[in-house]
């Protein structure tokens, strides 16, 4: 990449932070700053480089399906108000090439990204070594399933929209952990409103609070099987 472009790219990551995150209430100077500075265009779809820093709704091709991203608003309200620490352990669930997962890096000791697409894996730990996130890492599994093995987080990141099925990442948070993610009920629509929740534990119990409206399409693991109808 010329320096022109990498220069004109650096105007763009600006103005999305100027003009799509301040103006949704991200205030956190930390995630801010994280998201001027990670170079979205290097984990999209090379024919979408020039769309990284709209708020167009962008996927990565996979084997198994595509990848959506959160819009860049979203995520950096979701980073904002799961309040991440310099030393919390982090799951990201579904972050495709590793774009979530490279801001959460900066703001955190430690993430795991967690894909389902052993594709997807590869090209997020290449793009960690790229960037020099050596306290980032890339694994391949079921998303709802978590990472026990890794466990236990101090926060959870689900980049996607889901139904059901939470019950394994819930149950893989430290206590007073934080798990982010995009609800949605109706399933008559791809990309269904919905609203963004965090979820707490303390104990055994996990509070849950809605943060705002929210729009992403489903993660299919996440789905609730369709009901019979008599």
């Amino acid at each position: 990449m010329s320096d022109a472009d990498q220069a004109a790219f650096a105007r763009q990551r600006q103005a999305m932070v100027d003009c799509q995150l301040r103006t949704f209430d991200v205030t956190d100077q930390l995630v801010l700053a994280r998201m001027n500075h990670v170079p979205r265009e290097m984990f999209v779809a090379p024919a979408q480089q020039q769309l990284a820093y709209s708020d167009a709704a962008l996927s990565v091709p996979g084997a198994a399906g595509p990848r959506a991203l959160l819009l860049p608003m979203a995520l950096a309200r979701l980073l904002q108000d799961l309040l991440i620490e310099p030393g919390d352990h982090v799951l990201d669930v579904g972050g495709g090439l590793g774009y979530s997962a490279a801001v959460i890096a900066g703001l955190a000791g430690s993430v795991v990204a967690l894909e389902s697409d052993p594709a997807f894996s590869a090209a997020a730990k290449a793009a960690f070594a790229a960037g020099g996130l050596s306290n980032a890492e890339a694994v391949t599994g079921s998303l709802s399933a978590g990472c026990a093995a890794k466990a236990p987080f101090d926060v959870i990141l689900v980049n996607g929209a889901v139904e059901t099925g939470l019950d394994a990442l819930l149950a893989q948070l430290a206590d007073g952990g934080r798990l982010a993610c995009i609800e949605v009920a109706d399933r008559t629509a791809q990309a269904a409103a919905g609203r963004a929740v965090i979820y707490e534990k303390s104990g055994t119990e996990h509070g849950r609070r809605t943060l705002f409206p929210a729009n992403a399409p489903r993660l299919p693991e996440f789905t609730r099987a369709p009901a019979f109808a008599f």
